[in-house]
Protein backbone atom coordinates (compact mmCIF):
# COMPACT_ATOMS: atom_id res chain seq x y z
CA UNK A 1 0.00 0.00 0.00
CA UNK A 2 0.98 3.53 -1.47
CA UNK A 3 1.83 5.67 2.06
CA UNK A 4 -0.98 7.68 3.92
CA UNK A 5 1.04 11.39 3.65
CA UNK A 6 -0.94 13.85 6.44
CA UNK A 7 -0.36 17.55 6.20
CA UNK A 8 -1.55 20.97 6.71
CA UNK A 9 -1.04 23.67 9.17
CA UNK A 10 -0.53 23.16 12.80
CA UNK A 11 -3.84 22.24 15.15
CA UNK A 12 -5.45 21.00 12.28
CA UNK A 13 -4.71 16.86 13.61
CA UNK A 14 -2.37 15.35 11.60
CA UNK A 15 -0.57 13.75 14.67
CA UNK A 16 -4.01 13.19 16.45
CA UNK A 17 -5.64 11.51 13.39
CA UNK A 18 -2.52 9.44 11.74
CA UNK A 19 -2.19 7.57 14.66
CA UNK A 20 -5.85 6.41 14.77
CA UNK A 21 -5.59 5.76 10.77
CA UNK A 22 -2.52 3.67 11.23
CA UNK A 23 -3.94 1.61 14.04
CA UNK A 24 -6.77 1.59 12.20
CA UNK A 25 -5.40 0.22 9.31
CA UNK A 26 -2.56 -1.45 10.70
CA UNK A 27 0.02 0.44 9.56
CA UNK A 28 2.80 2.27 10.88
CA UNK A 29 2.78 5.38 11.96
CA UNK A 30 5.87 8.15 11.71
CA UNK A 31 5.69 11.86 12.83
CA UNK A 32 8.23 13.91 10.99
CA UNK A 33 8.45 16.04 14.14
CA UNK A 34 9.16 13.37 16.46
CA UNK A 35 12.02 11.96 13.76
CA UNK A 36 13.51 15.37 13.95
CA UNK A 37 13.54 15.53 17.39
CA UNK A 38 15.22 12.52 17.92
CA UNK A 39 17.89 13.12 15.11
CA UNK A 40 18.81 16.25 16.26
CA UNK A 41 18.27 15.13 20.15
CA UNK A 42 16.39 18.08 21.30
CA UNK A 43 12.58 19.75 20.97
CA UNK A 44 11.43 21.71 17.70
CA UNK A 45 11.44 24.91 19.64
CA UNK A 46 14.95 24.27 20.66
CA UNK A 47 16.00 23.98 17.79
CA UNK A 48 14.31 26.91 16.12
CA UNK A 49 16.29 29.08 18.55
CA UNK A 50 19.58 27.47 19.06
CA UNK A 51 19.98 27.05 14.59
CA UNK A 52 16.85 28.51 13.00
CA UNK A 53 14.41 27.87 10.66
CA UNK A 54 17.15 27.27 7.92
CA UNK A 55 18.73 24.06 9.89
CA UNK A 56 14.88 22.72 11.13
CA UNK A 57 13.84 22.47 7.29
CA UNK A 58 17.74 20.80 6.37
CA UNK A 59 16.16 18.10 8.81
CA UNK A 60 13.08 18.16 7.90
CA UNK A 61 14.16 17.42 4.19
CA UNK A 62 16.88 14.62 5.44
CA UNK A 63 14.03 12.97 7.63
CA UNK A 64 11.15 13.03 4.57
CA UNK A 65 14.23 11.68 2.29
CA UNK A 66 14.95 8.72 4.63
CA UNK A 67 11.06 7.62 5.32
CA UNK A 68 9.69 7.84 1.58
CA UNK A 69 10.84 4.94 -0.08
CA UNK A 70 9.27 3.13 2.56
CA UNK A 71 5.28 1.88 2.29
CA UNK A 72 2.61 0.78 4.29
CA UNK A 73 3.22 3.87 6.37
CA UNK A 74 1.07 6.88 7.85
CA UNK A 75 3.32 9.77 7.69
CA UNK A 76 1.97 13.33 9.92
CA UNK A 77 4.43 16.01 8.35
CA UNK A 78 4.68 19.32 9.70
CA UNK A 79 2.67 21.98 8.41
CA UNK A 80 5.86 24.00 6.39
CA UNK A 81 6.97 20.68 5.21
CA UNK A 82 5.54 20.55 1.54
CA UNK A 83 6.92 24.12 0.77
CA UNK A 84 9.64 22.60 -0.68
CA UNK A 85 9.11 21.46 -3.93
CA UNK A 86 11.73 18.26 -3.54
CA UNK A 87 9.81 17.16 -0.31
CA UNK A 88 6.82 17.14 -1.90
CA UNK A 89 7.91 15.45 -4.48
CA UNK A 90 9.47 12.73 -2.76
CA UNK A 91 6.54 12.06 -0.39
CA UNK A 92 4.08 11.99 -3.58
CA UNK A 93 6.56 9.40 -5.38
CA UNK A 94 5.19 6.92 -3.12
CA UNK A 95 2.19 8.53 -1.21
CA UNK A 96 -0.97 9.79 -1.29
CA UNK A 97 -0.58 12.84 0.23
CA UNK A 98 -3.65 14.48 2.38
CA UNK A 99 -4.25 17.83 4.00
CA UNK A 100 -6.06 18.92 6.86
CA UNK A 101 -7.36 22.23 7.19
CA UNK A 102 -9.31 24.03 9.93
CA UNK A 103 -10.65 27.33 10.20
CA UNK A 104 -8.24 30.24 11.48
CA UNK A 105 -10.37 30.03 15.20
CA UNK A 106 -10.77 26.44 15.40
CA UNK A 107 -6.59 26.09 14.89
CA UNK A 108 -6.42 28.78 17.46
CA UNK A 109 -8.24 27.21 20.09
CA UNK A 110 -6.68 23.96 19.54
CA UNK A 111 -3.22 25.29 19.57
CA UNK A 112 -3.91 27.62 21.92
CA UNK A 113 -0.91 30.42 22.85
CA UNK A 114 1.32 28.37 20.79
CA UNK A 115 4.16 29.03 23.16
CA UNK A 116 6.01 25.68 22.28
CA UNK A 117 5.50 26.65 18.40
CA UNK A 118 8.02 28.45 17.22
CA UNK A 119 6.15 30.26 14.43
CA UNK A 120 3.74 31.71 16.34
CA UNK A 121 4.84 32.30 19.64
CA UNK A 122 5.28 35.53 19.04
CA UNK A 123 2.57 38.52 18.74
CA UNK A 124 -0.89 38.37 17.58
CA UNK A 125 -1.06 34.55 16.88
CA UNK A 126 -4.75 34.77 14.97
CA UNK A 127 -2.92 37.72 12.27
CA UNK A 128 0.37 34.99 12.62
CA UNK A 129 -2.17 32.31 11.51
CA UNK A 130 -3.84 33.82 9.46
CA UNK A 131 -0.85 35.37 7.53
CA UNK A 132 0.91 31.85 7.33
CA UNK A 133 -1.92 30.27 5.93
CA UNK A 134 -1.83 32.32 2.83
CA UNK A 135 1.51 31.63 2.55
CA UNK A 136 0.77 28.21 2.41
CA UNK A 137 -2.13 27.68 0.29
CA UNK A 138 -0.94 27.28 -2.40
CA UNK A 139 1.09 24.15 -1.76
CA UNK A 140 -1.74 23.09 0.48
CA UNK A 141 -4.28 23.21 -3.05
CA UNK A 142 -1.63 20.72 -4.47
CA UNK A 143 -1.99 18.03 -2.41
CA UNK A 144 -4.31 14.94 -3.37
CA UNK A 145 -7.36 15.50 -0.97
CA UNK A 146 -8.16 18.51 1.39
CA UNK A 147 -10.42 17.74 4.41
CA UNK A 148 -11.31 20.30 6.69
CA UNK A 149 -11.72 19.32 10.30
CA UNK A 150 -13.22 22.16 11.88
CA UNK A 151 -15.80 20.82 14.39
CA UNK A 152 -15.10 17.24 13.08
CA UNK A 153 -13.70 14.63 15.60
CA UNK A 154 -10.82 12.50 15.10
CA UNK A 155 -13.23 9.03 14.19
CA UNK A 156 -14.77 11.64 11.69
CA UNK A 157 -11.74 12.52 9.53
CA UNK A 158 -10.44 8.66 10.03
CA UNK A 159 -14.08 7.09 8.34
CA UNK A 160 -13.22 10.15 5.63
CA UNK A 161 -9.61 9.09 4.79
CA UNK A 162 -10.12 5.48 4.83
CA UNK A 163 -12.82 6.20 2.12
CA UNK A 164 -10.30 8.36 -0.04
CA UNK A 165 -7.77 5.55 0.57
CA UNK A 166 -10.22 2.29 -0.38
CA UNK A 167 -10.62 4.33 -4.00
Amino acid sequence: MKNIVLTGFMGTGKSSVGRRLAKELNLKFVDTDDLIEKKAGMGISEIFAKFGEGYFRLLESKVIHEISSNTDMVIATGGGAIINPLNFETLKRNGTIICLTASIDEIFSRIGKGDERPLISEGDNKEVISNLLKAREPFYKKTDFIIDTTAKTVGEVVKEIKKIVSL
